[in-house]
């Protein structure tokens, strides 16, 4: 009799060593099915050889309050190995982000800078920075044609303006004409 209720208690014992093993070994959920076999068949042990059914009982409820913390431990962990890491999306390095791509750097350059609208900005429009036509945005105001405009912020890739004075070139031309 106490033969079959340690044999029952081995059989549970077995299955959960075989839930953790599934971690680590892939084995296409072979280990889980017997895992979850040995297991059932350690609890229902449980149940018909013992003299006090009390002890099914505590063996099912010990079993089922084993079962989500392994789950919860498996959850946790089976990402950090290395099967688990080919499931899963990893976030992009911080060099493949939109923000870091040449394109959008050379827009940062663009920051501060006072450029002259070519079309109507509706918010939306094109703006001329030193001979580059440039995509641009407003706050939501309205810019016509041919105003003054400057550079305030550049968010993924869209260069932010607002309409600004002429830009006092007075220094720059006589520097340049001299």
């Amino acid at each position: 009799m106490m033969g079959s209720l340690t044999l029952a208690y081995v059989l549970i014992g077995v299955g959960l060593l075989l839930l953790l093993a599934e971690l680590f070994i892939p084995s296409s959920g072979v280990l889980l099915v017997l895992a979850l076999c040995s297991l059932i068949f350690g609890v229902t042990m449980t149940f018909l050889y013992s003299e006090n059914p009390a002890t099914g009982v505590i063996t099912l409820i010990c079993v089922v309050i084993a079962l989500p913390l392994i789950g919860g431990l498996m959850l946790h962990y089976w990402p950090k190995t290395r099967v688990g890491k080919q499931f899963f999306l990893h976030s992009p390095d911080e060099d493949a982000t939109i923000a870091s791509m040449p394109v959008h750097m050379e827009l940062e350059a663009l920051r501060g800078r006072f450029g002259r609208a070519i079309s109507s900005l509706r918010p939306a429009g094109v703006v001329e920075f030193d001979g580059r036509r440039i995509d641009c945005i407003t706050e939501g105001m309205m810019v016509e044609p041919g105003q003054w405009v400057r550079c305030i912020d550049v968010k993924a890739g869209k260069v932010v303006v607002r309409a600004a004075e002429k830009p006092d070139l007075g220094d720059l031309e006589t520097a340049f004409f001299s």
